[in-house]
């Protein structure tokens, strides 16, 4: 009686452990849409936003070879390809961690959603902004997942 409890009890932490580790990235991107053809970003300041996530945006975009600019104003002061927007939700556990991102490519005149990526991480399988801005503009972009090796602590 006693060693079934016992497995009971260890049966029921693993399902509510593993039900705390969640790891969700997607992509979505306009049928008509050949995002080789954009190459030009401006990615809008989230005006909520005080952690730098637009700039965060605008690095990655670099990286990836694309000229990619950041700020303030809603449309920006030069032509582009795209305009980049964003929502960023954070959470607690012991420390702020972000939760999840969203990434829209939209069209700089119309405003409409051309792609967007999503990557969401539960805490204890949380990584850094970076890291999951990186997850979602590959996934946008068609890359592999960016290597895990290369998460680093906040």
């Amino acid at each position: 009686m006693k060693r079934a409890l016992v497995l009971v009890a260890l049966l029921l932490a693993s399902v509510l452990a593993s039900g705390c580790a969640s790891v969700s990235v997607n992509a979505s991107v306009a049928p008509n849409l050949d995002l080789k053809t954009l190459k030009t970003f401006y990615v809008r300041k989230l005006s909520a936003d005080e952690r730098g996530i637009e700039k965060l945006i605008a690095d990655r975009l670099s990286k990836m070879g694309y000229a990619a600019r950041s700020g303030t104003a809603l449309r920006p002061s030069e032509p582009v390809d795209a305009v980049v927007t964003y929502e960023d939700r954070w959470m607690w556990d012991v420390t702020m961690y972000m939760l999840e991102i969203k990434i829209f490519l939209r069209d700089p005149n119309t405003e409409f959603v051309m792609a967007s990526g999503y990557s969401s991480r539960t805490s204890l399988v949380r990584a850094p902004p970076q890291f999951m801005i990186e997850e979602a503009l590959n996934k946008i972009f068609g890359l592999p997942p960016p290597v895990s090796s290369a998460r680093a602590t906040e």
